[in-house]
């Protein structure tokens, strides 16, 4: 491992992980060795992680003065470590009690910080208090759980003398969304993993001072994410909330069914919001609930038009269409539901897409833009056409499916193995609606009155070319245009998809 000299000649060391631009991350425990936070659910497929072991953990030297271990004196270690990798600013990730670490170091640095990520983090810094009486009320949602009589059995033993490696021991269930074999031997590993006696002076009087702290961050002008878990008992969700407005620029995501190891719970959607907040491309919105991600372009007082992409694809695989259409245009590129960065989260189908898409063009402000939709996001947005007129402006649909039930019907598809983009429960659902659509879905087409293109794939797609013609014809404004393509027209040609756009007046 890397390592470097702190200020007061305390050698510490660092792991390097993952490609591109690198975020600084700092393990909680407190002082728990970085090695329990793994690669964070698959993180470094779109960060570099550059994790610090703090001083006195993992492979870094313990101290001269047990004193450095405090919080507030450890602030100095991580901008040691920024002038060692000759950064200018640092995006920073703190967990746990690392959070509070994290908070001290932006308000001491602000200018040294481009982003802060707060997961499940210590709230002790800006002085929340989380009591006894919270916690204990928070684990009651495991009551149903079976290891949860006796686990709360045991949670009533702990008191003042308890050794700390034991009260940890007793409360680890609690830490967890699911108590299964991954989440123990995670808990297990923090009895080798914590240096006990650096953890205690790790919150030693005077550490905190929670007046100064909030003053300094209700100045912080950098973006902050605050990352929960449904189930955390410290902090709750609630505290994560109150957390969000000591900051000027704060968001927050809670994560549904995970505890204070979101990661361990669920390692894709931790990632994926995780992975959203930082990608300087990525927007998100919130749509009855669900956190949608979105990519723009062009300049913002352009006509704006919608794109939505098909089963499977996402908001960066219209960047070839977005990047020509953004000469004159604001281009907004969403992934729904299920896919991409968004939430993965039900329930799924045409007309669930249908009723996103009216929310994310009204939460945006986007009522009467053009949109151009792709494949099931296509059959999503003719269904809204449908139901609301004049909340589009111009409707392109390219190859979406007219809801004739399939003939003969798709069977029971089986999930591929390895990572997927995309929740497999999105085709289960989808592919069950095709089989047997709402009649009205087709049979009302003609409510349609938006000015419609329809583009067919030609001979090379798999959509009923007829059907897309049987569509163009019952449209009071619509038109067929084909493009020998197949499916993706927008991928496999796309100037000609282009051209036909502009023809049409987008």
């Amino acid at each position: 491992m890397p390592t470097f000299t702190t200020y007061d000649g305390t050698e510490l060391a660092y792991d390097v992980r993952g490609e591109g631009e690198p975020l600084v991350c700092l393990p909680g425990g407190p002082m728990r060795d970085a090695a329990y936070l793994g690669d964070l659910g698959g993180l470094p497929a779109h960060r570099t992680l550059i994790v610090l072991d703090l001083r006195g953990t993992g492979a870094s030297a313990e101290p001269a003065d047990p004193a450095s271990y405090r919080c507030d004196r450890q602030v100095a270690d991580v901008e040691a470590l920024r002038l060692h990798l000759g950064l200018e600013r640092i995006d920073l990730l703190g967990h746990s009690g690392s959070g509070n670490l994290a908070m001290l170091y932006a308000a001491a640095h602000p200018q040294r910080v481009s982003s802060l990520v707060l997961v499940t983090p210590g709230v002790q810094a800006v002085g929340i208090d989380v009591t006894d009486e919270e916690w204990d009320k928070a684990v009651e949602v495991f009551a149903d759980r079976p290891w949860y009589p006796r686990a709360r059995t045991e949670l009533a033993t702990i008191g003042p003398d308890t050794p700390m490696p034991e009260v940890m021991e007793i409360i680890s269930p609690f830490a967890y969304g699911r108590w299964d074999e991954a989440a123990q031997a995670h808990a297990a590993a923090a009895e080798h993993e914590v240096n006990w006696e650096a953890a205690t002076a790790y919150y030693a009087p005077g550490a905190f001072d929670p007046p100064a702290t909030r003053a300094a961050l209700a100045a912080f002008t950098a973006p902050v994410l605050i990352q929960g878990g449904e189930y955390d008992g410290a902090p709750t969700p609630a505290r994560v909330a109150e957390l969000a407005e000591v900051f000027p620029h704060a968001e927050t995501a809670v994560l549904r069914g995970a505890g204070h190891f979101p990661w361990v719970d669920d390692a894709g959607a931790f990632v994926r919001a995780v992975a959203a907040f930082l990608d300087p491309e990525v927007r998100t919105v919130r749509v009855d609930g669900v956190r949608l991600a979105y990519r723009v372009w062009g300049e913002a007082d352009a006509p704006p038009v919608v794109l939505v992409h098909g089963r499977g694809g996402n908001s960066a695989g219209w960047a070839r269409v977005a990047e020509e259409l953004a000469t004159d245009r604001r281009v907004y590129a969403v992934d729904l539901r299920g896919h991409g960065l968004s939430d993965w989260t039900g329930p799924y189908g045409f007309d669930a897409f249908r009723d996103e898409l009216r929310g994310f063009l009204k939460e945006l402000d986007l009522v009467g833009a053009d949109v151009v939709a792709h494949s099931m996001g296509g059959a999503a947005a003719s269904l809204l056409a449908r139901d609301e007129p004049g909340l589009i402006g111009r409707l392109v649909l390219e190859e979406a499916p007219v809801f004739f039930p399939l003939d003969p019907p798709r069977g029971l598809a089986a999930r591929p193995e390895g990572p997927l983009g995309l929740d497999w429960e999105v085709v289960l659902a989808t592919d069950a609606q095709l089989n047997e659509p709402d009649p009205a879905w087709r049979e009302e087409v003609a409510a349609i009155t938006a000015p419609t293109l329809i583009l067919a794939g030609g001979q090379e797609s798999h959509i009923a070319q007829e059907q897309l013609s049987w569509m163009a014809d019952r449209l009071p404004e619509g038109r067929l245009v084909t493009i020998e393509a197949g499916h993706e027209i927008h991928v496999s040609r796309p100037a000609e998809f282009l051209s036909a756009l502009r023809e049409f007046g987008i």
